[in-house]
């Protein structure tokens, strides 16, 4: 068992603090203690408990309908959630199914633990839609888990309730857990499918604070799903975090408690970014995209082909412009752009991305 670091964020910690321009980062604008209003003098700083606050597990089941506190386990950012469940349920026998493009660490868990991995590839002249016949030919009878990310990051694909549907079949006829990562469903341009976890006891749902709200800084995520999934959870971070940070949970309480009112303000942010965004798209040369259908992230890819990594080291260097090279999570040819930071941010740094393109190609 060998871990090894992820070239995106290996990427993001050489280079993320040290642009004027961030127009690669995956989520919305941060936010402050002072943006939301929120004392923190009260809180106590001791040990939490290990699935997490009951008040904020209740808070968060209110959004999973037919399910409760008891079927929700709240994480270290998403990320452990993502550890626990592939630690736990994918042993050394047998097989995990991971769509791609997505998060790294998806993909890079289980080929650290050595476990038998297929990529279930989400393929450009499909629009990146997710193949459901391709997904049942990778499965095989000891696939234990598949995990897909919708709205997908980074290509900002969409998958449908027909098709979420599906999907669970597929692995319920193999014995299997179907996990979805749903972190940019509240950021869906249309009405989303249902969340996974409410739709069978063989599916599990994740997500975290940390793209629409705009809080990464607290660390805060959350797996739902059936009892015995919440109780793997538990037991794997009992040795590795015990629990969460208390003055994570409590800004991350508060800030569910008014979602309504946040999620107004923060998808019509994104929508305006958004129009802004497609409109630079439809008047350059020098890139294509399948347009994003959801969340606040595209892959758009150079028209000559070749990689995009000149280009984007060239655009932090010169530019001081942040952006994600395709090859940094396996999406060569590609960059990632998002486009939920601040309005002003993006319009200037999609011009330095003009500038950069136009260097290139001269």
């Amino acid at each position: 068992m060998v871990f090894e670091r992820m070239p995106l964020e290996i990427w993001f910690d050489k280079y993320q603090f040290e642009v004027d321009y961030d127009i690669g980062e995956s989520g919305m604008k941060y936010l402050s203690v002072k943006d939301l209003g929120i004392d923190l003098n009260e809180i106590e700083l001791r040990y939490g408990y290990h699935l997490g606050n009951p008040e904020l597990r209740a808070e968060i089941a209110k959004g999973y309908r037919s399910l409760d506190f008891e079927n929700v386990a709240v994480t270290t950012g998403a990320s452990e959630g993502n550890f626990s469940v592939i630690g736990h349920l994918v042993g050394p026998n047998d097989h995990i199914i991971v769509e791609h493009p997505t998060y790294p660490s998806l993909y890079q868990i289980p080929r650290s633990l050595n476990r038998n991995l297929s990529l279930f590839k989400l393929k450009w002249d499909n629009d990146f839609r997710p193949d459901m016949d391709e997904l049942r030919r990778l499965v095989r009878p000891n696939t234990k888990l598949i995990t897909l990310t919708h709205p997908n990051n980074p290509t900002g694909s969409v998958i449908t309730e027909k098709e979420l549907k599906e999907a669970i079949e597929i692995a319920e006829d193999v014995g299997a857990y179907l996990m979805v990562d749903e972190t940019y469903r509240e950021m869906m341009f249309e009405t989303p499918p249902p969340l996974a976890a409410t739709m069978s006891s063989n599916a599990i749902s994740l997500t975290s604070m940390s793209k629409t709200w705009g809080l990464p800084g607290i660390r805060i995520g959350w797996v739902v799903a059936d009892t015995p999934i919440i109780q793997a959870v538990r037991a794997v971070r009992e040795q590795v975090t015990i629990c969460n940070s208390s003055i994570g949970e409590a800004i991350a309480k508060a800030v569910l408690e008014k979602r309504e009112t946040l999620l107004k303000e923060r998808r019509e942010a994104m929508m305006a970014n958004f129009v802004v965004l497609k409109e630079w798209m439809d008047n350059q040369d020098w890139l294509e995209w399948i347009e994003p259908k959801s969340g606040v992230v595209g892959a758009p890819r150079l028209r000559r082909r070749g990689s995009t990594d000149e280009l984007c080291q060239l655009l932090v260097t010169k530019y001081r412009t942040f952006t994600v090279p395709g090859s940094h999570m396996e999406l060569d040819g590609h960059l990632r752009i998002g486009f939920g930071g601040e309005h002003e941010e993006l319009v200037k740094g999609l011009d330095m991305l003009k500038q950069a393109l136009r260097e290139i190609h001269s």
